[in-house]
């Protein structure tokens, strides 16, 4: 059985650890169990951004972010950035695409309808995660 090589947007990411029952959740988790997810240091940064903001200091204590960055870079594949791409309407979703190319990915996961319009871009997938749910084997 082929592993899936996977990139998830960073608000996906974020929805999946707020919200433990949602559909960017189990996407993830399904993700985890039976696929291989993909990051690049640009990605990864942005992570860690987004989660030592403030506001989610009343759903998290800053170890649980850490910590949850932590095993999210361990276990994923990091990913050179060696072609740079400049297609996205919105130019900070370029890195989500550079990562899946570079990757080799088959998904890419997101609700930001900046990428969602370019599907399927270069043979990847990009889909919703209640869209990836459905079409993943």
């Amino acid at each position: 059985m082929k592993t899936n090589r996977l990139v998830f947007d960073t608000n996906v990411i974020v929805s999946a650890l707020m919200f433990p029952r949602s559909l960017p959740r189990q996407a993830f988790n399904l993700a985890y169990a039976t696929g291989k997810i993909l990051v690049s240091s640009a990605t990864v940064r942005e992570l860690e951004e987004i989660l030592s903001r403030k506001k989610f200091e009343k759903y998290f204590s800053m170890e649980e972010r850490i910590k949850f960055v932590a095993k999210f870079f361990a276990d994923a594949e990091i990913i050179e950035i060696r072609e740079t791409i400049s297609v996205c309407r919105d130019r900070k979703d370029d890195k989500f695409l550079e990562v899946a190319v570079n990757g080799k990915a088959d998904y890419l996961i997101t609700g930001d309808r900046d990428l969602l319009v370019l599907h399927p871009f270069r043979d990847i997938q990009i889909l919703t995660p209640a869209d990836f749910l459905t079409q993943s084997p």
